[in-house]
C-alpha cells in the first residue's frame, strides 16, 4: 500500500501550527507518510526561519512547491529587491546559514505532478496539459538552481505579458511561467491573467472568472492542487482543490490526505485582515 500523502496548505511562516499539525493522530499514525506543501512556505507570519527549518527537517517526506513569498525571499536574497515592513524574511537573511537556507529554497520545485494530482502554488494557464505546465515549471527551476539565479530573479517582476504565447523568450517567458504558477487567481474567460482585484470570492469585477473555470481549460482531466486564496478557503472539487485556508490570517491550517480527502484542520491565532495586505 502507497504511503499516505498530506497535501498541506500556505504555511506563511505560521510554525506553531504547522508542529501542531504535524502531531495529529491523523497524520502522526504512519511513519511513512509524505507531505505536499502548496507554495508559501514564509514571511507575513511571526516564525518564517523556525518554519522553513521543519520543513527543510523532512528531507524527502515533503515537496515544497515555491510560492510568491518564497521567490520574493529569494530575490531579497539576491539583492534583487529589499524586504518591506510587513515582511518577516530578515531573521533568515540574517541566520548564520542563510546560505544553505536559500540554496535550498532555490532547488525546490514549481510544479509536482504524482497519482493524478498537480501541485502548484497559484494555477495553471488554461492552454497548458500537465505536460506543458511541468516542462515550463522546469525552465524556471532550472534558472533558479543555475549559477546565474539571481539574474534570472530580475526578470520576475511585473504583471506584464498576461496570456501565454509559445513563442516568447527570455524575462517575458519567464515572468509569465512565475505569475501563472504563484499568482494568478482571476483570468478573463479569454484567460488572460488580472492582478489588481483583490476582494472576496464572488465579488469580482464582471468579465472576471477564476483561474481554473476559464473555459476548455487543459488541467481538468486530473486534480490541480493549490494554495494562494485565503479569501477563497477550502475549495474541494474533482478538478480543483484550494488548501489556503488563512492561517496566517487567523484562520485554519489545513492538511488533506490524497488517497481519500481525510481533512483534518488546526486552528491558528489571531492574524490580519487578508483583504488589507
Amino acid at each position: 500500500m502507497n504511503a499516505s500523502i498530506w497535501m498541506i496548505g500556505d504555511l506563511q511562516g505560521c510554525c506553531e501550527p504547522l508542529v501542531r499539525l504535524l502531531a495529529h493522530p491523523e497524520l502522526v499514525g504512519e511513519p511513512d507518510s509524505r507531505f505536499w506543501f502548496a507554495g508559501d512556505l514564509v514571511n507575513r507570519g511571526p516564525h518564517s526561519l523556525a518554519t522553513l527549518r521543519r520543513v527543510m527537517a523532512l528531507e524527502d517526506r515533503a515537496v515544497a512547491v515555491l510560492g510568491n513569498h518564497d521567490l520574493h525571499l529569494l530575490a531579497a536574497a539576491a539583492g534583487v529587491r529589499r524586504p518591506t515592513k510587513s515582511d518577516t524574511i530578515q531573521e533568515i537573511l540574517d541566520a548564520p546559514d542563510a546560505a544553505e537556507l536559500i540554496d535550498w529554497l532555490r532547488r525546490r520545485p514549481l510544479a509536482h505532478f504524482e497519482q493524478g494530482h498537480l501541485l502548484v502554488h497559484a494555477g495553471t494557464l488554461a492552454k497548458w496539459d500537465v505536460h506543458k505546465t511541468m516542462a515550463l515549471a522546469a525552465e524556471v527551476e532550472d534558472a533558479l538552481r543555475g549559477p546565474n539565479w539571481q539574474r534570472a530573479l530580475q526578470k520576475m517582476y511585473g504583471n506584464q505579458p498576461v496570456v501565454w504565447t509559445d513563442d516568447m523568450h527570455g524575462g517575458k517567458r519567464l515572468r509569465v511561467i512565475i505569475n501563472a504558477l504563484t499568482r494568478m487567481r482571476l483570468c478573463t474567460p479569454k484567460g488572460h491573467m488580472e492582478f489588481d482585484t483583490k476582494v472576496a470570492p464572488g465579488a469580482w469585477p464582471a468579465g472576471l472568472i477564476p483561474w481554473y473555470d476559464v473555459p476548455d481549460r487543459q488541467t481538468r482531466d486530473v486534480t490541480v492542487v493549490f494554495g494562494h486564496w485565503s479569501t477563497l478557503g477550502l475549495l474541494l472539487r474533482k478538478d480543483v482543490i484550494c488548501l489556503d485556508t488563512g492561517c496566517v490570517w487567523g484562520g485554519m491550517l489545513t492538511a488533506l490526505r490524497l488517497q481519500d480527502r481525510k481533512l483534518v484542520q488546526v486552528k491558528c491565532g489571531k492574524g490580519l485582515d487578508p483583504l488589507s495586505v
